[in-house]
């Protein structure tokens, strides 16, 4: 049902399986549909979603405190009633005003008569318990949540903690000071965990903890532009070590470690974190990945020497930046950066995705590839569906493409699609599926109002793209974590974003522990803010 578009909903007979008054059962199923529902191109209200959703199944006499005949179902009032405190309204007026408005509405909730405003109060302070109306709230919060998460407009902003009209909160949430300490405690257990995978193999004797090294590197991405000099002399009176490290003794020794050897030590690192979170019910190992590359800040000094190294930028420009590229759980999914890797000039799109992949499918499940139009060579997409994979990758538009989409711009179609044959050499071809897709609300009245995407899984894979935006928002807080420096050491440039990678994964590690702690549900929008854990792993 939440994989296809509207149809006759299952009805349920009961069995001995399960209890159909359950309440936290209804609340477990609706959560699990909505995660699926939003995600279909064709579900994009979250009115549709609560009446379509099915309730035959459900057995409300339990928590129906009324006895007599009623003019009004149970179903009925419960599906009003997730309206209201989906629209966010205070009084049942509004309720019954938005019913009246909406006669397609009133038919699909099979309701012949608009319940008037104190038939509206009755049933929801005298007719449903008071267990059934906290279901309610939980439940319309999640459906905003999951329809929020999934890019579907939604009338207010959902609450990401639960908060019942009897002014007490829900008993899994917990205020901020147990957020925190809950936290703290799983900080702890996870760079004990993680951080041992590094290694700055110095040799025996050493005065300064190699502890020191990353805790000061960590306390580097606490401040936006911090560079080791700077970071290292604050870093002496913030930490509770006698001894830490100076400032070029820590980029000796990080610009000793070779690429190879600090991609190693990254995947060992975020091994042992899926570890971690693959133990809870809310980490979702199978999924889809994002590719892409991100670059530095242009780089503004003498690159005589380095011209493979620091290359152009990624735009059309006369300006030079360094560039990397990672691979990212996105979706359901912790979002957390399975691999990074430098890019250096005359490297292939294909061995820099091949070599991506392998490191992704070592450590969790992948089912789809997503990446943007600099991916779009067919020797990548062949490369990708040989290894059994889906992939939906945006395609630059050639002069074919432009035609087509002109042609659907004089029809007035806004989408189509066509399969085609992209050459691979010695007469061998890729088979692929074309998706043209005219934009919202574009700027443009020509055939630049279309998009064109590929996928070797046709058009239904198309509603996952919208996905790989998280890629680009976790780039953001990646480099808010990196330190300064304008070395052209390569090794110490790669070093500080892979760091600033790992830390931008445990963040979301932990704030994942910390919700399935707390509240026994993960969802996307982080309750632990990354200052926070910063501050805790510098601790």
């Amino acid at each position: 049902m939440a994989t296809t578009t509207y149809s006759d909903c299952p009805v349920y007979d009961s069995t001995p399986l399960y209890d159909r008054s359950s309440l936290a059962g209804l609340e477990e199923d609706i959560r699990t549909v909505a995660a699926t529902w939003f995600d279909h191109e064709a579900h994009d209200s979250v009115t549709e979603f609560v009446a379509h959703y099915p309730l035959t199944y459900v057995e409300f006499r339990p928590d129906d405190r009324y006895s007599r005949a009623t003019r009004y179902e149970m179903a009925q009032l419960l599906r009003a009633f997730l309206l209201k405190e989906i629209h966010g309204w205070t009084h049942e007026t509004a309720l019954a005003t938005y019913l009246t408005q909406r006669p397609k509405l009133r038919e699909q909730l099979c309701l012949e008569m608009v319940p008037d405003q104190s038939t509206l109060w009755r049933s929801w302070h005298e007719r449903f318990t008071t267990d059934l109306r906290k279901s309610v709230e939980t439940v319309a919060r999640m459906i905003l949540i999951k329809a929020q998460d999934a890019g579907v407009a939604v009338p207010r902003e959902p609450a990401r903690k639960l908060q019942h009209h009897d002014g007490k909160s829900g008993e899994s949430e917990s205020d901020d000071q147990t957020t925190l300490e809950q936290a703290a405690k799983l900080t702890d257990h996870v760079s004990r965990i993680v951080f041992p995978a590094f290694s700055l193999d110095r040799g025996d004797g050493c005065e300064i903890h190699e502890n020191a090294y990353w805790g000061l590197q960590t306390y580097l991405g606490l401040r936006e532009q911090l560079a080791a000099n700077e970071g290292a002399r604050s870093f002496v009176y913030e930490s509770t070590r006698d001894r830490t490290p100076l400032g070029h003794a820590h980029r000796d020794h990080i610009r000793d470690l070779s690429i190879e050897q600090i991609r190693e030590m990254y995947r060992q690192a975020i091994r042992h974190l899926i570890g971690e979170v693959a133990e809870t019910e809310q980490f979702f190992q199978a999924g889809i990945v994002a590719i892409d590359i991100t670059e530095a800040d242009p780089f503004t000094g003498n690159r005589t020497g380095y011209e493979d190294e620091i290359i152009g930028t990624k735009e059309q420009t006369d300006e030079y930046a360094y560039q990397w590229a990672t691979v990212q759980l996105v979706g359901n999914a912790v979002p957390l950066v399975l691999d990074a890797r430098p890019v250096r000039k005359g490297e292939s799109r294909k061995d820099i995705v091949e070599d991506l992949l392998d490191s992704a499918e070592e450590l969790v499940h992948v089912d789809n590839v997503l990446m943007d139009r600099e991916f779009d060579s067919q020797h990548v997409l062949e490369m990708i569906s040989q290894r059994g994979l889906s992939y939906v990758v945006p395609k630059r538009m050639q002069t074919s493409e432009k035609a087509q989409a002109k042609r659907l711009l004089q029809r007035d179609q806004d989408r189509y699609e066509t399969d085609r044959k992209l050459h691979l050499g010695k007469n061998e071809w890729h088979e692929t599926t074309l998706i043209y897709r005219r934009k919202e609300d574009s700027e443009h009245d020509d055939h630049r109002q279309y998009s064109v995407f590929m996928s070797n899984r046709g058009g239904s894979f198309l509603t996952e793209y919208r996905y790989r935006w998280e890629i680009e928002s976790g780039y953001r807080s990646i480099k808010r974590f990196m330190a300064a420096t304008t070395s052209t050491d390569f090794g110490l440039r790669f070093f500080y974003f892979a760091f600033a990678c790992l830390l931008y994964s445990i963040w979301r590690a932990i704030d994942l522990l910390v919700q399935a702690e707390l509240t026994g549900e993960y969802e996307r929008s982080p309750m632990l803010t990354a200052d926070n854990t910063l501050t805790l792993l510098k601790k």
